[in-house]
């Protein structure tokens, strides 16, 4: 669920960003009924999702959450690189988080009629509480964190792991500065040769 990662690695596509946010919710061959860009954008945010769970400062990041929510872990550790991502000043200072933001619900308006059901029914609520811009805010973090409670199988309680992620901020922090640089190149090589193809 790293939705501001998936839209910022997208590198201002629309197509790519409709596939690479839709993802989650296409199925096998159903990825096939898409346009190309949509369908490179599909494969982009599976390479995307591949390397960041077998990278090894989302191992670090996850062993902070796992005693809390056990297997859920990296999904929590997903909206934690979305959180350093949106303070990251060294790729957009704050204005222009919110300007993107805006741009990537305005695209994924004007590509409504390839959005899965499930997920457009979602962009409503992400547009009007702007969930790409408030990654930034830990308030908007706690909100993320309750949000995939709702969604688990098996969790009740957001509350302890929102302890957790405050209480190691640095850590997770080295996490981030150590994996989002190596998520971009790779996305950016699987990009040229998705093009190349």
């Amino acid at each position: 669920m790293n939705l501001l990662a998936h839209a910022y690695l997208s590198f201002g596509q629309p197509q790519l960003l409709v596939g690479n946010m839709i993802s989650d919710y296409v199925k096998g061959k159903k990825q096939y009924d898409y346009p190309l860009g949509i369908q490179q954008g599909i494969r982009l945010h599976r390479a995307i999702d591949a390397f960041t769970d077998s990278h090894p400062a989302t191992a670090r990041g996850k062993a902070v959450f796992k005693p809390a929510v056990g297997l859920y872990a990296g999904a929590f550790m997903d909206v934690v690189y979305d959180h350093f991502l949106a303070l990251d000043s060294t790729i957009m200072e704050e204005a222009g988080w919110q300007v993107f933001s805006a741009k990537v619900y305005a695209s994924l308006i004007d590509q409504h009629s390839f959005l899965p059901e499930k997920f457009a029914r979602m962009l409503p609520y992400m547009q009007t509480q702007d969930w790409l811009y408030n990654y930034r805010y830990t308030w908007g973090i706690e909100k993320s964190f309750g949000g995939l409670v709702r969604r688990a199988a098996y969790l009740t309680d957001a509350s302890i792991a929102f302890q957790l992620f405050e209480a190691n901020l640095p850590l997770l922090a080295d996490c981030y500065q150590e994996f989002f640089p190596a998520v971009k190149n790779m996305a950016e090589s699987y990009w040229q040769d998705l093009q190349n193809l």
